[in-house]
């Protein structure tokens, strides 16, 4: 099992912080921290959890100790946490493309995957935020946390390191069956739901995340269609 390297008291960001570490064993990194004061979300959106109530973790792991094709590394550790998160809370937990985590229609967990090389190696930093125990989101009103969603408070150093066993001992499983799951758990997938796309709302019915990354949705407009990160937002 990889080690959990280091708490932080606070940090900037941990996907920055975990790079100065990554040398300490043979496969990188692990560290967190209650009190990121600068963190990043996917696409450069910022993610500012509050002081203890919330938790930011990074692992810094060689790209090839992960069996998993690099297309479905997101897929693989949006499910992980899906799952972990889902048995200990017994609620229903989904995924919203590409890696959000929904519970009771609020997002409770970011995703960013980043790769980088060293040494003509290639990592990946996979940078993961919960929200714990926060209750007040300000005008994020499409945020929640595990305790805002589910009513359950949990110890956040032990969440952590249960988590990172979890996390950890997954991610270097191979599992063939990751899309078949992530669709699975696909949050709205087979329901009406409104979507904008090149300045336009309409509504749409998700059908599946293919084996390219792609989500197909049938819009009552333009029909079925494919697209790309970025390329058409979910308004819920």
């Amino acid at each position: 099992m990889f080690p959990l390297n280091f708490q932080f008291e606070s940090s900037f960001s941990t996907q920055d912080e975990v790079e100065k570490y990554m040398f300490q064993t043979d496969f990188g990194a692990a560290l967190y921290t209650f009190n990121q004061i600068q963190g990043r979300g996917q696409y450069g959106n910022q993610w500012l959890p509050k002081k203890d109530q919330n938790l930011a973790y990074s692992l810094m792991i060689k790209e090839n100790l992960i069996p998993s094709p690099l297309l479905f590394i997101n897929f693989h550790t949006a499910l992980l946490v899906r799952d972990f998160v889902a048995n200990l809370t017994q609620e229903d937990v989904l995924v919203k493309w590409p890696n959000d985590l929904i519970i009771h229609g609020k997002k409770v967990c970011g995703i960013l995957i980043e790769r980088r090389k060293f040494n003509n190696e290639y990592y990946l930093i996979i940078g993961i935020g919960i929200n714990i125990l926060q209750t007040e989101f300000g005008p994020l009103n499409k945020a929640g946390s595990l305790l805002s969603q589910t009513s359950k408070v949990f110890d956040l150093k032990s969440f952590t390191e249960d988590f990172h066993q979890f996390f950890t001992s997954g991610i270097t499983k191979d599992d063939s069956t990751i899309l078949e799951r992530y669709n699975q758990h696909l949050f709205n997938r087979g329901k009406v739901a409104l979507f904008q796309h090149h300045q336009e709302r309409q509504n749409g019915i998700i059908k599946k995340v293919d084996d390219e990354g792609f989500l197909w949705v049938e819009l009552e407009k333009d029909g079925l269609s494919k697209f790309f990160h970025k390329e058409i937002e979910m308004l819920y």
